[in-house]
Formats: C-alpha cells, sequence, structure tokens
C-alpha cells in the first residue's frame, strides 16, 4: 500500500531487530563486503591457480620438487622485481604455445618498438586468470560471468553474451552476463537468416566492430538498456568451422580501439571457442565423433537416391586443427565429372587436387569455406567450373548449391545442356520480341508452328495450323495484294521476301504483322518447304502513327511560331530602330543604342524613350517588359504609348510611374515590366527620377561613373496600387546620364553587384564622344545571356 508524502510514519516492528534506516544501511554495507571479500577469494584461488601451475612447469623443466620449484619462482620474482603472480603468468606464456602466449610477445615487441615503459602484465594476468576461471566453469553462463569480471570489465565493457550456433546457421544465447534475465529470456534462440550483430560475424567471419546500435538498424540483446553502445563482436571456432560468437557490450559509443584491445577479444574468444565444443549448450549441437561417422554413412545413404549429381566432402584440417581443403567422401551415380575421370578415381582424394581452379578468388573454393564456417546454405546459378584436360582447360558451367549437414558439406551441381539452354534462350527471346516461327513442307503439305505464333495468331495450341495458301483468308482486304506478291516471290521465285499485313483474328481483334520466309530447297533445287517468323508490330506501327501526327502538328507549330516571330521583329524594328540619330536638344545631348536578341525566337519587350514636354522638360526613360516574343512586343508598345500620354500631365516621375502601374496591372493581362523613368529640366539642370524595379542610372563626371542609389520601387503591375520613391540630382556640365537594361549588365555566373561593378569600370573610360561611349559601352559589356539591351545616354552641355 503506497503511503501519502504528509501521513505520519509509521513505525512497524522489524524481524530480527531491524527496523530503523541505520540498520537498513548497515546490512547493505555488510552485503557489500561480504561480495567484495568473495571476489578477492576468488581472485586469490585464481592467483594461487595460476602459481601452481607455473610451479608444475619448474618441477618439469628443473627437475626439482614443488619446494624447490616454490622457492625458485619466489627468487626469480624478486630478482624480476615483479609479483610472484605476474611471473608464474610470464612462466606460463612461455610454456605455452597458445593464442595469450603470442599476444604476450606482441605485447613486448610493440613496448620496446614504442620505447615507453608499459606495464604489459596486467592485461595478460586478466587473461590467464579469466582462462583459469573458464576451465573451472561448469556451464557457458560461468564462462560468460567469469569474462566480464575478470578480463572485459577492465576494458570498460558492461556485458557479455555468448551465442552458439547451429548446422542450420541459427543463434542460441547460451552465456550471458550484463543483461537482465529477462532480456535473456528474450534473446535465447534466433531463428536462421535473421540479421543481428552476432550475424555480422558470421557473414564476416572476422572480428566486427559497432560504433553505436544506433547507427546501424541492426537489433541484439541489450539494445533496450544501451539503445547508443558500441559492441564488438569475434567469431569463435577452430577447424575453420565456427562455433559460435563472443558479443561484448559497452554502456556508450566505442571509440577507435587498439590493436592489443582487440587481440585481447580474439584470445578471449579462442578460450570460448574451446569451451563451447567441449561444453555444447546448443539444442542442435554437433555429435562427438563417431555421431558424425554414422552421420556421413546416412547421408550417403541418401544421396545415393537422388538424381541430382552430389558429392560429399569433408573437412581436411592441418595439425594446428585448421582447413586447408576438403575430401571428397562420396561422389552418386549420378555424377559425371567434367574431365571424363570416373568416379574411383575421385573419391578419397582433396577437392583441390581434383578441381585446382576452383581456388582462385571467389571462386567454388571460398563457397565452400563460407558455408563450412557459417552453416548457412548457398546456391550459385551459372557456376563457372574449370577442370584440366591435357593441360588444356575445359570450362563447364552449372547450377551449384552446397548445404552443411554436421560436418560435411553436401555439393550439388547441374551441369546445364547447352542445347536446351540455349532452345530455352530463343524461346525467351521469341516471347519478349513477339516473335513466332513456322515451317511448312511442300512435298507432304504438312504446316507446323511453333507456341509463340499460336499465341499470336490468337489460335489455342491445339488448333491446325494455317497453310500459306490460305493466308489471304485472315487478312485485311486491303492488304490481300500485298501478300499474294510476297507468296509468289517465295514459292514461285524462289527468293526471301517480307510482307507487312493485317491479321484479322478469330477474336475480332486486329494486328499488324511482319512476315518473312524463305525457300528451302532439296539437292536437285526443287522447293522442298518453305520457313519463316511472324512479328506482332502493331505497338511500332502506331508509334509511327502517332510521331507522324506529331511532326504534323509541330510543322504547323513552327510555322505559326515562325510567323509569330516575324511580327514581333518587325513590330520592335519600326517603334525602336537599332541606332536612331542624336537629339539635339537645348543643353543636353541624347544619344540611344539598341542591340536587339542573336537568336530571333528571343525578340524581347525591351523599350527607351527621349521627348520634350509642353513645358520645356525632357522625359527620358527606359523599360523591360517580361518574356519574349509578340506578347512582350506588344506590351512594350503598350507601356512606352501610355508613359507618354501620363508625361504630357505635368506630374513627376513617382505619380507617371504609379498611374503607369494601373495600366500594367488592369489594362494589360498578366503583364510586368521594369523602367526608369526621368524629367530633366534644362533651365537648371536639374534631374527628378524614379526607379520601377529597374537598375539606377549611372552618373559620369569627369573620370569617376557611379550608379545612382538603389530606390525602393516594385516591378510594373505586381500589385494593383503601389508608391514609388522620387529623388532629385544635379548635373553639371560635360555630366553623362547612361540608362539602360539588364541585357547589358546580366550574366549566368556573376552577381547583379559584381556586374554593376564591371560596367562602371568600362563607362568610367575616357573618350571623345557620346557615341563611341555607348558603342564602347555594348561591345565590352559583360553580358552573357543574349537577350536584346536598350541604351540611352544623355549629356549635359
Amino acid at each position: 500500500m503506497r503511503r501519502r508524502p504528509d501521513a505520519e510514519p509509521q513505525h512497524a516492528a522489524a524481524p530480527c531487530g531491524i527496523g530503523q534506516p541505520g540498520d537498513v544501511g548497515r546490512l547493505a554495507a555488510t552485503v557489500e563486503r561480504l561480495r567484495q571479500e568473495a571476489l578477492e577469494a576468488q581472485e586469490a584461488a585464481d592467483g594461487r591457480a595460476l602459481i601452481e601451475l607455473a610451479k608444475g612447469i619448474l618441477v618439469g623443466r628443473l627437475g626439482c620438487g614443488p619446494g624447490e620449484a616454490s622457492r625458485q619462482l619466489a627468487k626469480l620474482a624478486e630478482q624480476s622485481n615483479a609479483t610472484v603472480l605476474a611471473l608464474a603468468v610470464d612462466v606460463i606464456n612461455q610454456a605455452a604455445r597458445d593464442h595469450v602466449s603470442e599476444l604476450a610477445q606482441q605485447f613486448i615487441q610493440a613496448a620496446d618498438t614504442e620505447s615507453v615503459n608499459t606495464d604489459v602484465s596486467a592485461p595478460l594476468l586478466r587473461l590467464r586468470a579469466a582462462e583459469s576461471r573458464m576451465l573451472a566453469a561448469g556451464d557457458s553462463q560461468a564462462v560468460a560471468t567469469a569474462l566480464l569480471d575478470n578480463a572485459l570489465q577492465a576494458l570498460g565493457a558492461n556485458g557479455v553474451a555468448i551465442w552458439s550456433a547451429g548446422p542450420d546457421a541459427s543463434l542460441a544465447l547460451v552465456g550471458q552476463a550484463g543483461f537482465t534475465p529477462q532480456e535473456a529470456d528474450r534473446w535465447r534462440y534466433v531463428p536462421p537468416e535473421v540479421a543481428t550483430c552476432a550475424r555480422l560475424a558470421i557473414t564476416s567471419r572476422e572480428l566486427t566492430v559497432v560504433d553505436s546500435l544506433s547507427s546501424v538498424g541492426v537489433p541484439t540483446i541489450g539494445r533496450r538498456q544501451c539503445p547508443d553502445g558500441g559492441r564488438v563482436m569475434v567469431p569463435t571456432g577452430t577447424g575453420g568451422r565456427i562455433v559460435g560468437v563472443l558479443e561484448v557490450s559497452w554502456p556508450t559509443p566505442l571509440p577507435p580501439q587498439q590493436p592489443p584491445v582487440l587481440r585481447q577479444l580474439e584470445a578471449l574468444a579462442e578460450l570460448c571457442a574451446h569451451t563451447l565444443e567441449e561444453q555444447p549448450a546448443h539444442p542442435t549441437s554437433l555429435p562427438p565423433n563417431a555421431a558424425h561417422l554414422a552421420g556421413v554413412a546416412e547421408l550417403t545413404d541418401l544421396v545415393d537416391h537422388l538424381d541430382d549429381p552430389v558429392l560429399i566432402l569433408t573437412p581436411s584440417l592441418d595439425s594446428t586443427g585448421n582447413l586447408t581443403d576438403f575430401r571428397i567422401h562420396h561422389t552418386n551415380h549420378r555424377f559425371t565429372d567434367p574431365a571424363g575421370r570416373p568416379r574411383s578415381m575421385l573419391t578419397a582424394t582433396h577437392f583441390l587436387e581434383a578441381f585446382p581452379a576452383a581456388a582462385e578468388n571467389n571462386g567454388l573454393f571460398s563457397m565452400l569455406e563460407r558455408v563450412y564456417a557459417t552453416g548457412e546454405p548457398c546456391h550459385a546459378p551459372r557456376t563457372t567450373l574449370e577442370t584440366i584436360v591435357g593441360q588444356v582447360p575445359l570450362r563447364t558451367i552449372a547450377d551449384v548449391s552446397i548445404t552443411r549437414h554436421g560436418t560435411a558439406l553436401l555439393l550439388i551441381w547441374k551441369i546445364q545442356d547447352e542445347t536446351a539452354r540455349l532452345a530455352a534462350l530463343l524461346q525467351h527471346a521469341q516471347r519478349l520480341g513477339r516473335v513466332g516461327g513456322f515451317e511448312e513442307s511442300t512435298t507432304t503439305g504438312e504446316t507446323s508452328w511453333n507456341s509463340q505464333l499460336f499465341s499470336l495468331f490468337g489460335m489455342p495450341s491445339t488448333a491446325s495450323p494455317i497453310p500459306l495458301q490460305e493466308l489471304t483468308t485472315h487478312v485485311h482486304p486491303h492488304d490481300v495484294n500485298a501478300v499474294g506478291r510476297f507468296l509468289r516471290t517465295v514459292l514461285h521465285r524462289l527468293r526471301e521476301s517480307s510482307v507487312d499485313f493485317r491479321l484479322k483474328r478469330a477474336d475480332g481483334i486486329i494486328r499488324h504483322i511482319r512476315m518473312v520466309a524463305e525457300p528451302v530447297l532439296d539437292h536437285h533445287g526443287r522447293l522442298s518447304s518453305v520457313r519463316g517468323a511472324c512479328q506482332d508490330i502493331s505497338s511500332q506501327h502506331w508509334t509511327e502513327v502517332a510521331l507522324a501526327a506529331t511532326r504534323d502538328q509541330l510543322a504547323d507549330s513552327e510555322a505559326e511560331s515562325a510567323d509569330r516571330t516575324q511580327l514581333a521583329l518587325q513590330l520592335q524594328q519600326a517603334i525602336m530602330p537599332p541606332a536612331p540619330a542624336p537629339l539635339e536638344v537645348p543643353g543636353i545631348r541624347i544619344a540611344v543604342r539598341y542591340r536587339p536578341a542573336e537568336t530571333q525566337s528571343l525578340v524581347g519587350g525591351d523599350w527607351y524613350d527621349s521627348v520634350v514636354l509642353p513645358d520645356n522638360k525632357i522625359l527620358i526613360s527606359v523599360g523591360d517588359v517580361a518574356g519574349h516574343g509578340i506578347q512582350a512586343a506588344t506590351g512594350m508598345v503598350i507601356l512606352r504609348n501610355a508613359l507618354r500620354g501620363l508625361a504630357v500631365t505635368g506630374a513627376g516621375p513617382a505619380q507617371i510611374l504609379s498611374w503607369l502601374n494601373r495600366v500594367a496591372h488592369h489594362l494589360t493581362s498578366q503583364l510586368t515590366a521594369t523602367a526608369v523613368c526621368g524629367i530633366y529640366d534644362p533651365a537648371n539642370r536639374s534631374l527628378r527620377w524614379a526607379r520601377a524595379g529597374h537598375l539606377p542610372p549611372v552618373l559620369v563626371r569627369g573620370a569617376n561613373a557611379k550608379a545612382f542609389p538603389m530606390t525602393s520601387g516594385i516591378l510594373l503591375g505586381a500589385i494593383p496600387d503601389a508608391d514609388f520613391e522620387e529623388q532629385e540630382v544635379q548635373l553639371e556640365h560635360e555630366d553623362i546620364l547612361l540608362m539602360y537594361t539588364d541585357g547589358l549588365v546580366e550574366r549566368r555566373d556573376l552577381s547583379v553587384t559584381d556586374s554593376l561593378t564591371h560596367l562602371l569600370a568600362v563607362a568610367a573610360r575616357p573618350l571623345d564622344s557620346l557615341e563611341r561611349r555607348l558603342d564602347d559601352l555594348l561591345t565590352y559589356s559583360a553580358s552573357d545571356t543574349d537577350d536584346d539591351t536598350c541604351l540611352i545616354g544623355v549629356q549635359v552641355r
């Protein structure tokens, strides 16, 4: 029952006199002390076992008694300034010829190479202590606990799992430490082909590191506890056969590990391999050797009743227990050697001796090794088998299947019949190409069709084929004459011929067929038969019809587009000639240049204008209508004429652009444009100007050129009502004012700012006339968009 936080505490009498919080703390401390004493006692026992083992080695080497060996061990430890336990481990490593002793030698060589005073005894002591505990363990669960307590916790690991690999490629959790019992129950058995971290090590057959579980989508034991933790998986096995996996867990992402740490894990995995072999815990673990031989005998009886060619292979190990080859234990009666050797010659020989080419990289022998190591079946269609016959390589194509049964491998290869394979290939090609074949004997009158031709004619395969003389009764009436000419060419003129016709099928469907036939002559030169093929070309026919219609439509569209482009070009040239005569007005000189687009289809809507108003002021403007073609040209005419009419009212540039915006928005169809409008007063040399989304004018004064400020002003036609900012500039004698459209500065690879900087540099060059300055700007402009360009220059006099 839960107690409310504000309720009065009620103290009940506790059993054994424990009722106060202090008593509970003392009990916990006692339990922790007893646990620590138990661990120390276990460590002491492990150390005594290692010392006793070292004494036994000294007794054998020195020929002395146990007491003398103990004194020698203590004396050597004192002379080498090491503990008796560390010296005992060193004696064991020198006497042993196992993975741990090799690791000890590597540690010593690495310390000598790096010239550092590194204590290599600690990891070796942990490994020997773990080995001692594992040998004394009663089951794989105790082995896992010994690994974690004696070796892996010192490396920062928080969990270890020992997996046993079954012959069917399944995995069973036979020991674990650091994981909850509930989590261990969930992972007691992993079916074959289920991807896990342990499966990664079996597939790669080497030590595998996962830096963080969150970076891979592979499940494993303990992932819920440490979702970001790291893992190291080491396959364990002897004789080339993987019997299990050692999986070590870290609580946090795993940084790159030094080679000595990984070598320690490999040594621990080797110890686990011996433990798994000596203490099999997997429900499908392999039986003893006698049972293996009985299993191979049963396998031999089985394959003798199979219709497929089968070889039974058994592993061949060297003196160290490593897999070197496979021995051909048996071949069934269906087996035929590609080199023609009898079965008795191959039985009991090594596989690589009989088939040396199988040792090539990723060849058949590699497949055998992988299946033997992992237990996962392998199927490899169209595998090349090469044998040597009289020093000549003979290649054979076969479908290969490999499975592991106990320690034996079952190798099934089905050598492909090349004739049958080519026939099947031809049949598939005819099906994909919708081609059917036929042959008609002129002597017997018998006609033969393949299955695809029956399908093309819409007839069941049980129907009688249509003779060539009756073919005209099944074609469209308009194609009867063409088919008749085709038959006369083949049957009477004895020449190969082809014809396209419309076939009327029995189901009412019309198909377009192309038939090709050739006469077959006997040794007297007389016609004996006709053979040929038919192809359904209906899709090709309708595609050609659609293409023809499309070409006609494109031709009409191209003609219409050319007419529209020509009209727009004529309209543009009528309003804005490329180089009009300079406008002489009291106080100023105006020159204009217009450069049309290089491609006629890109006729645009750039425009310029300069006109003397009734109050003797001068309107100067440039603009650019968005888009190209006839719509842009007509829009340009509308806005240019509207601007002239609005300027007559005497309003300022900002007000004129505001009215022009309404014209663009309401009186045109989705028209947008940019513009600069200026009104020059010759009386006081002042210029009032405003912009609508356009680049600002440029003022050249002496040897300097600068752009007007970028005042506010949206492009014309974007919104119904818009306000524009107006500014006034006082010009001086010999000042030059430049207005232009974006075709002068626009580049695909430069920003507008960079292009404007280039324009200012060109504009500042000293030239003797206004016209030459404009020509120079057009010549050296940085534009690369092939757009049309307007440029207007005003020189104050």
